[in-house]
């Protein structure tokens, strides 16, 4: 009776705990998108941390590196076999409404017609700067990006993508705006799933929305340390000064920006860009997905591990939120998954055993309510994307026990492969997952 007693108040204390969460989120998601409001109606707005003093300190060092007006973006493309994608990541860049860019394709030693399409592209496009970097054999993800940064690019700021991934055309220009701000050292981008017409699909739309609008509360409360690789923006000059990717871990994206953030996010400020959109796709089924949450849960736990030394850290030049709330959360949240599953099923044991169903039917209601509540405060859907998302989202609930179980598989894969999350090996190897692609590659013959 104990065991079960524990339990039960164990639900409880993860269900309240994610509840206040869910407030917090949803509170601070509506400020910032009143804080967007005013940023885009006003001329010559400055993003709400330039006014600290330890800001002011930092502008004129920024300042002197860089001029005022945007200028060059130097944009890296890392492919590995990606003929059935890589063509329309370069037409979403060509059709960008900012002309002052880059191209480059790091090309990981694929063996399919990656570096023959961009090639042809080329030669169809004279007028854009498009220029492909072939690397002799497979060096990793990281160490492909840093070839291009450390020795071709020459762009003021810098955006990476993947080669599945599409910007729309304001996504260059909004996602410099934020840089009026001398404290912003980087740019997350506001990542959409391109197809959610199968039941993985709508999870994974659920999931990056409710993730995202997520980091709108991080970056009013200046805690945000976690960038994903899909049109994250720097600025060259912090990338230099923290000598670019590591590749030590498994997500070099996320590893990038904890590096940058280290430095001290007072000064160095990573912001969520809701109006920088990028598109990316989902992956194609369970097992795949199985295989990515592993990675991105693995890579994350090696980054919190590796810069652990931000966690509850009094240093003047992190900020409260990061090193009391953001920082300790990221490690408490992977705890919970391992203790979530067992304390719902419990849960639901015991409103059938008691007959009292109102501890179920409440959780339903507010998971339920808060999708619906993203959905229709999302500011970058069109009115049927809206209409069709609020009729999927009272099986939002029931989609979530799958990425729970994902969750839990990857959490337990991490454990037992715990070695490497501290004896982190250079990781120089990458493998593209499978493609839904929209582009028809004739091999010749």
């Amino acid at each position: 009776m104990d065991f079960a007693l524990a339990i039960f108040w164990l639900f409880a204390g993860v269900s309240i705990l994610y509840v206040i969460h869910f407030g917090l989120y949803l509170t601070g998601a509506n400020f910032y998108d009143i804080w967007q409001q005013r940023r885009k109606g006003m001329r010559g707005v400055r993003a709400p941390g330039e006014f600290q003093p330890e800001c002011a300190a930092t502008a004129t060092w920024i300042r002197r590196a860089l001029p005022e007006v945007p200028g060059l973006v130097s944009i890296i493309i890392a492919a590995h076999n990606e003929e059935s994608v890589i063509v329309r990541t370069l037409d979403s860049i060509a059709g960008s409404s900012y002309r002052n860019f880059e191209v480059f394709v790091a090309d990981d030693a694929s063996s399919d017609l990656t570096g023959r399409l961009v090639r042809d592209y080329q030669v169809r496009h004279p007028m854009m700067e498009l220029h492909l970097v072939r690397m002799r054999h497979n060096i990793g993800k990281g160490a492909a990006l840093n070839a291009v940064l450390r020795r071709h690019a020459r762009g003021q700021f810098a955006m990476t993508l993947d080669a599945d991934s599409i910007i729309g055309p304001d996504t260059i220009t909004n996602a410099l705006s934020y840089f009026d701000d001398p404290c912003v050292a980087g740019v997350a981008a506001n990542v959409q799933i391109l197809d959610e017409t199968t039941v993985l699909g709508i999870l994974q739309r659920f999931e990056h929305m409710i993730g995202y609008r997520s980091k709108k509360l991080y970056s009013l409360l200046n805690a945000e340390f976690v960038v994903g690789g899909v049109a994250s923006t720097y600025r060259m000059r912090v990338l230099r000064k923290v000598d670019f990717y590591d590749t030590d871990t498994v997500t070099e994206d996320i590893g990038l920006s904890a590096k940058i953030t280290n430095l001290g996010n007072r000064r160095f400020r990573m912001i969520y860009g809701a109006d920088v959109v990028a598109k990316t796709e989902g992956v194609l089924s369970l097992r795949a997905l199985a295989k990515q949450r592993y990675r991105w849960k693995y890579g994350s736990i090696q980054n919190l591990i590796k810069y652990r030394g931000m966690m509850l850290n009094p240093s003047r030049k992190y900020t409260p939120a990061l090193t009391y709330y953001r920082m300790p959360m990221a490690l408490l949240s992977e705890f919970t998954l391992l203790v979530s599953p067992l304390a719902w099923t419990y849960a639901v044991y015991w409103s059938l055993a008691t007959h009292t169903p109102a501890l179920i039917l409440g959780a339903y209601a507010t998971i339920t309510a808060y999708t619906l509540l993203t959905v229709w405060m999302d500011e970058n859907l069109t009115v049927r994307e809206r209409g069709r998302l609020s009729v999927y989202s009272p099986t939002a609930y029931f989609l979530f026990y799958i990425m729970d179980l994902v969750q839990l598989t990857a959490a337990i894969r991490c454990i037992l492969r715990s070695r490497g999350l501290f004896r982190r090996p250079e990781i120089n190897t990458w493998k593209s997952p499978q493609r839904a692609g929209s582009l028809v590659v004739a091999r010749a013959t």
